[in-house]
């Protein structure tokens, strides 16, 4: 395969004509690139088709938790309040950062969107952690006057400690300019938060199979709600980023050409 080079100034008529030989192989043109090149736009599009996927599962659980567990208290003498009557103040604080939480999260992920609203990026990020300190003090007033037993309680301030250390030392790292840093620990935040989605999912699959629903039940479910999501998340980000950098990179036009 040839090609030629037109050497000559700007609107001038060619001056020189440079006839350049694509590399060969046993007298063939190389052309082993091309598949590669082709593969990556398909790699690319599958891993973002992953993550909707994925995005749009934890949507429609989170949806489904959201209207089930805040609608039985949209009525202030609705019997679900039981023994958090006495205590409903906290339980609305909880709820209400809870629900910011939980909505602004996926936003937040949103990498276009971040990319061409940075300021609202940071708006809604500011939101968020003011919703995750609201809830995280709602949950502090509930587990100092609940009644329930030392195990569940113990496990309850060990969620909403994982909570604000992930949150917090994310914040921290944006503040010192380490975006990727943030975007880590934002992720490993937002997977505490869902924590009590999950808990609400795995309490009638454990008692399905057979478990007694019991105190040990109960916080062993709240332990696993978050450490379990920890770990898995972590692998599905390194996963996600060696399938990045092992999908051959497209042409891209030099500095200064059309």
């Amino acid at each position: 395969m040839e090609s030629c080079v037109i050497i000559a100034p700007a609107g001038h008529l060619p001056r020189a004509c440079v006839t350049l030989r694509a590399p060969t192989l046993a007298g063939r043109p190389m052309t082993g690139n091309a598949a590669p090149m082709n593969a990556a736009p398909r790699s690319r599009f599958a891993l973002r088709l992953a993550w909707a996927a994925l995005w749009l599962l934890l949507a429609a659980v989170s949806l489904e938790f959201l209207l089930a567990a805040y609608g039985k208290y949209r009525h202030l003498d609705s019997p679900a309040y039981g023994m958090f009557m006495t205590r409903r103040g906290w339980l609305w604080l909880h709820l209400a950062g809870g629900l910011t939480t939980v909505l602004l999260g996926p936003v937040q992920f949103l990498t276009q969107w971040r990319r061409r609203h940075p300021r609202l990026h940071r708006l809604t990020g500011r939101i968020y952690f003011i919703g995750m300190l609201v809830a995280a003090s709602g949950a502090t007033g509930l587990i100092a006057t609940s009644p329930a037993p030392f195990a569940i309680r113990l496990a309850f301030a060990a969620t909403a400690l994982a909570w604000l250390t992930t949150g917090l030392t994310g914040l921290i790292a944006i503040r010192r300019g380490a975006g990727d840093l943030h975007q880590r620990w934002m992720t490993r935040n937002y997977a505490v938060t869902l924590a009590p989605v999950i808990f609400r999912l795995s309490l009638p699959v454990a008692i399905a199979s057979g478990l007694a629903p019991s105190p040990t039940l109960i916080a062993t479910l709240l332990w696993c709600s978050w450490t379990v999501p920890l770990p898995i998340c972590e692998s599905v980000r390194r996963l996600a980023g060696r399938w990045r950098a092992a999908a051959p990179a497209t042409a891209v036009p030099l500095a200064g050409t059309r």
